[in-house]
């Protein structure tokens, strides 16, 4: 016969305790004297228990999940998000559920309310979502990571895209640059919305036009940057802004295609620092968002919402910098390739 797995009563017997105070041992619980948690936690390894997931759920009637909304596991960027958030949650003890849905925001509503997440981060949210206000009208916890939502009644922690639009503007300027173009973003997201107005505005107060004919639009993607910038290359522009990395990623790639040197013939731009930029193949120059604060800082947001689910939203804006690296130089000249 299969041997029966031991229990949270089993430990208790051979610590010498009662079965609540191994839950609470094992969960690190302070008001357990550490020598009892090492007593336990050697009887637990001795008899090979595993905690229930399930009996830690109904004793605290939290379920140690965090859903992570994401619908774009092409980029990069979010692949990177993901893998820190893994991070901070499993040194919280909690366990991450990605969830890259397809169907209407109802419907997502719907999952994450299921009763199996404690909370939810929501990564690639569009802004006229209604997904953050059904949330917070059922007291769900939430936060919204790396996009905002225009009056979202929930806590949000993002980069200030606006700032970096303006620094990838203002790095052109300083290097000469006059005829400029840029592909920006899907203007329904607060990233392709705000680095839009934040690199118009500086160009505006520079007194620099960007026509319609140097501009492109579309989503954060490799097949966009790439057409793009073969299209923008008569348009005789000395410089080119993405809105992304992956977007300049493409760009490159594009430029490249045609025979163009990057930076002599043209510069590029782009934002987010993901690891790719800084490969030597690419080398580069981008806007950083800190991907480690943003997602520490969110998960932070989320589980003392989850711990206390009263209070004002708090709205958390990270400064964004600009890495100099080898594909923005003055027009027709090499870059210095310093990288800040």
């Amino acid at each position: 016969m299969a041997r029966r797995p031991p229990t949270g009563h089993d430990v208790a017997r051979h610590a010498g305790v009662s079965q609540p105070t191994v839950s609470r041992a094992l969960r690190d619980d302070p008001s357990v004297a550490l020598a009892t948690r090492h007593a336990v936690r050697e009887a637990a390894e001795a008899l090979g228990y595993v905690p229930s997931q399930r009996g830690r759920s109904l004793s605290t009637r939290q379920t140690g999940q965090v859903g992570v909304v994401i619908s774009d596991l092409a980029n990069p960027f979010y692949l990177e998000i993901l893998d820190a958030v893994h991070d901070a949650l499993g040194a919280a003890g909690r366990r991450m559920l990605v969830l890259t849905p397809d169907e209407d925001d109802a419907l997502l509503a719907r999952r994450l309310l299921d009763g199996a997440l404690d909370g939810a981060i929501l990564s690639t949210t569009l802004l006229e979502s209604p997904l953050p206000g059904e949330l917070a009208r059922r007291s769900f916890p939430f936060v919204l990571l790396n996009r905002g939502v225009d009056g979202a009644p929930g806590d949000v922690v993002v980069t200030d895209n606006v700032a970096g639009g303006r620094l990838a503007a203002r790095a052109f300027l300083e290097a000469g640059h006059r005829d400029i173009a840029a592909v920006f973003g899907p203007p329904d997201t607060s990233t392709g919305r705000d680095r839009e107005a934040g690199f118009r505005a500086l160009m505006a107060e520079a007194a620099i036009e960007l026509p319609d004919g140097r501009v492109r639009r579309g989503p954060f993607d490799f097949t966009v940057g790439y057409g793009a910038a073969r299209e923008l290359r008569s348009s005789g522009a000395t410089g080119l802004f993405c809105a992304n990395d992956v977007l300049a990623i493409g760009a490159y790639n594009g430029l490249r295609s045609l025979g163009v040197r990057i930076p002599e013939d043209v510069s590029l731009v782009g934002v987010d620092d993901i690891a790719i930029a800084s490969w030597e193949v690419f080398r580069l120059t981008t806007v950083r968002q800190d991907i480690e604060d943003m997602v520490r800082r969110g998960v932070e947001l989320l589980l003392e919402r989850v711990a206390q689910p009263d209070g004002p939203p708090r709205h958390v804006v990270l400064e964004p910098a600009l890495v100099r690296r080898a594909t923005l130089a003055p027009p027709g000249r090499r870059a210095l390739d310093e990288e800040v």
